[in-house]
């Protein structure tokens, strides 16, 4: 007896991790325990009710009356109605790897066929030229001085196309890819937050990638050649006093109606409206608007609709009515102000699209902010963490107290590795997040891109102030990283407050768009024929039953086992294989850990926002080492990227372990949330996150040469002029390679007596008399020292 049910649970275990299809697992099931029954004859209590439930399950009339029929009913009474603005954000966009990691078997396969982003020769070039010569044009302090960028700067932005970047070449663009654009941001932003955000814009979220995807011919033809060649300064108005992150709350109104426009009475829309924190509109020339339009006449054709919605419509920043010039001062000095505009009267066929597009703004609007937080803003982090790399990593070999590095300490070097594993991370996210970008637009991948990149940088540049100190605070021109803290707010807020991104989007619209039944069991519950949708929901619920049942087997199975035996990707090497299999009992985890959550709390788990928050930290820290892994595949392999790369995958999983912990610990029915943390970690917790000794080692190499500085170094703008902010350090710190050998001898004779003298000049003298070093090592090491004390000095001016 206890024999054959070992067997009968282990051929069920093993039907439900396959997925078998339920009628050949019903038959498998019967088969296996008639034949137990006949030599255990006890086993027929047990085949008699699996033979029930096979029946009910199998015959779709018994199925839907007692199953399906119920549980249909009781959700269309606890679901909360779908807005029309949830359902076009739930179907804009697309989906990509993200929706594998939610569905807790992730295909390793498919995930190994995703090459990594690739340069084009046109593209390199662009990097290696235009973006080099342009970096060298820009000073950070004169900017902040003027609080603009100098006029050769704006000509030679708009004669290069950096504004064009994403228009296609018919139109006179340079038609970049989603990497290659990123790598142009980052590379200015390495040199400058503002000339980074002013390009940024236009190849953002505006009016040129409005145009390409949803514009009339007309328009196209009217307005991208401008764009592309910087004779127009495009900006979009969105954000207002009323409205920031919640875009469906816009309360600028369009009026359709008919008025007079260039001497002939048209029909045409009456705007007024009041937007704020609007990037590049004291320059513009050209004005999206997003508004909500409404026909209160039916003068579009249609008597019964009056209210349409969020629309998008363009207009030359001359319209009469618009009011457009002065500025906000956001702390990094690019170009931001408000736009005002009382009874604008403009042509119907300025909405972008033309008349037929009225209402289908909030779609528009969520597709396209997938580039702004996809793109523009994880390149700006991006920059940020390897700058940071460089010069924090070279300033703490440079700074001595104590008679030692400041790095070699080990509080400092907790903050420096964890500056070392953020500028890996942020790289391999860059490179996964706009490979997604080729295929698509995957809203869920950019949300998770542009919270936790700016997360990164906050975290980034904040320990870089703590290492570099009073260095740091001090403004002048010799700062260098004075400008990063002061954009961190920036990158943070815009495109979606992150705190809003984080609690609501990741997860909300994650769970919907990923999980593989349930938007489409929503539909079901809101079709007007009950019997159609009965009958649709019937097949959905099948499967998705089967789906949870198999994910809990599975994650059953993964939590005894430590998940070694699960699948990976073929050909994978020793080193990921461990790490591979880590992430498949997450997402399994995270998979059962949604469905119980979406299952109990239903509607009200868009109220419980930290619950969510912290499932969307899982998926997010389930990308981020899928990226990691990715990264390490493609790069030169080298000992100094196992180490970085190995301590930023301990970091994502034991923040996907706390944050799955944190979720159970806190759900409100408290029995599940016990159960499912047994079912989660059996074991107990599995990810410790990485040791001492790793920082330690990792708090090393960032003063070091190695393989992954000279990556990094790749990626953004660094200038050897001994003048400039980043260049001094540099200079400093290669100079300080060169002679560190002799130095470190030298400076070892010194402290222990052998070499007597009261200061460096006296010191060095007497160890070139006693032989300890040569008058050459001598002077190489009165060089260096001259320059390490000039790159410890803060500015200081007359008067301010």
């Amino acid at each position: 007896m206890l024999l054959a049910l070992i067997l009968f649970i282990a051929v069920l275990t093993a039907l439900l991790y396959y997925r078998v299809s339920l009628l050949a697992g019903s038959v498998l099931l019967l088969l296996t325990l008639f034949v137990l029954a006949l030599f255990a004859g006890g086993m027929w209590w047990l085949f008699w009710p699996v033979l029930a439930g096979a029946v009910v399950l199998n015959y779709t009339p018994l199925r839907q009356q007692w199953l399906t029929r119920p549980v249909y009913g009781l959700l269309q009474k606890a679901m909360p109605p779908m807005s029309d603005t949830e359902r076009e954000a739930l179907e804009a966009g697309t989906t990509w790897w993200e929706k594998d990691l939610f569905s807790g078997r992730p295909d390793w396969n498919r995930f190994q066929a995703i090459d990594p982003p690739q340069l084009s020769e046109a593209e390199q070039s662009f990097l290696d030229n235009e973006v080099e010569t342009l970096c060298g044009m820009i000073d950070e302090w004169e900017v902040y001085q003027q609080q603009d960028l100098n006029e050769g700067t704006w000509q030679y932005l708009k004669e290069q196309g950096f504004f064009g970047l994403i228009i296609p070449e018919e139109y006179g663009g340079r038609a970049f890819s989603p990497y290659a654009q990123s790598r142009v941001m980052s590379k200015i932003a390495s040199r400058s937050i503002t000339g980074a955000v002013t390009a940024m814009v236009p190849n953002s979220l505006g009016p040129g990638e409005l145009l390409m995807k949803y514009g009339t011919d007309e328009q196209k033809q009217r307005w991208l050649p401008g764009l592309a060649k910087g004779e127009e300064i495009p900006c979009f108005g969105l954000t207002g006093p009323e409205v920031g992150s919640d875009a469906g709350a816009i309360p600028d109104t369009g009026v359709v109606c008919r008025d007079t426009f260039e001497g002939e009475e048209i029909l045409g829309l009456r705007l007024n409206f009041r937007k704020r924190w609007i990037t590049l509109a004291p320059i513009a020339t050209v004005v999206g608007l997003a508004f909500k339009l409404r026909d209160p006449e039916g003068l579009l054709g249609d008597p019964d609709k009056q209210d349409y919605g969020i629309t998008c419509a363009l207009l030359p920043a001359t319209t009469e009515g618009v009011q457009i010039g002065t500025r906000h001062n956001p702390g990094t000095p690019f170009m931001n102000g408000p736009i005002i505009g009382r009874d604008v009267f403009i042509p119907l066929d300025w909405i972008i699209g033309g008349p037929e597009m009225a209402g289908r703004g909030w779609r528009m609007l969520i597709e396209c902010l997938g580039v702004g937080r996809g793109i523009s803003l994880p390149a700006l982090a991006t920059a940020s963490g390897e700058m940071n790399y460089l010069t924090v990593g070279a300033y703490a070999r440079i700074r001595r107290q104590f008679n030692m590095e400041v790095g070699k300490f080990e509080g400092v070097q907790e903050a420096t590795a964890d500056i070392a594993v953020t500028a890996v991370t942020l790289e391999a996210m860059r490179q996964l997040v706009t490979r997604s970008l080729q295929d698509g637009a995957p809203s869920v991948v950019t949300a998770m891109a542009k919270y936790h990149a700016t997360e990164l940088m906050r975290s980034s540049v904040n320990h870089g102030m703590d290492v570099v100190s009073g260095r740091a605070i001090q403004l002048g021109p010799r700062n260098f990283m004075a400008f990063a803290y002061r954009g961190i707010p920036v990158a943070i807020t815009v495109e979606g407050a992150n705190i809003l991104t984080r609690s609501l989007m990741i997860f909300g619209q994650g769970a919907l768009r990923c999980h593989p039944y349930l938007f489409d069991e929503m539909q079901t519950l809101e079709e007007g024929d009950r019997d159609r949708g009965l009958q649709a929901f019937d097949g959905l619920l099948l499967q998705h039953l089967g789906h949870v049942f198999s994910n809990i087997t599975r994650l059953k199975l993964f939590g005894f086992s430590g998940s070694y035996f699960s699948p990976v990707p073929a050909g994978c090497d020793d080193f990921s294989r461990r790490w591979y299999q880590h992430l498949n009992h997450m997402s399994a985890a995270l998979a059962v850990c949604a469905d119980v959550a979406l299952g109990v709390l239903g509607g009200e788990l868009k109220r419980r926002e930290m619950l969510s928050a912290r499932l969307g930290d899982v998926h997010s820290q389930l990308f981020i080492a899928c990226s990691l892994l990715k990264f390490r595949e493609h790069e030169a392999p080298s000992e100094a990227l196992d180490l970085h790369v190995e301590v930023a995958l301990a970091q994502a999983l034991y923040k996907a372990q706390n944050a799955l912990l944190g979720f159970l610990e806190n759900f409100p029915v408290r029995v599940l949330g016990c159960a499912f943390r047994l079912a989660c970690f059996p074991l107990g917790r599995i990810h410790k996150g990485p040791s001492d000794e790793q920082l330690r080692r990792l708090g090393d190499m960032i003063m070091e040469p190695n393989p992954v500085r000279s990556l990094l170094a790749k990626h953004i703008y660094l200038p050897q002029d001994g003048e400039d902010a980043v260049g001094r350090v540099e200079r400093t710190y290669q100079t300080l390679l060169q002679v560190d050998g002799t130095f470190q001898r030298f400076q070892r004779a010194w402290r222990k007596g052998k070499v007597s003298g009261q200061d460096l000049d006296s010191a060095l003298a007497d160890a070139v008399a006693k032989e300890v070093i040569s008058e050459e090592a001598a002077a190489g090491i009165r060089h260096y020292d001259a320059l390490r004390f000039d790159c410890l000095l803060t500015d200081d001016f007359e008067s301010l």
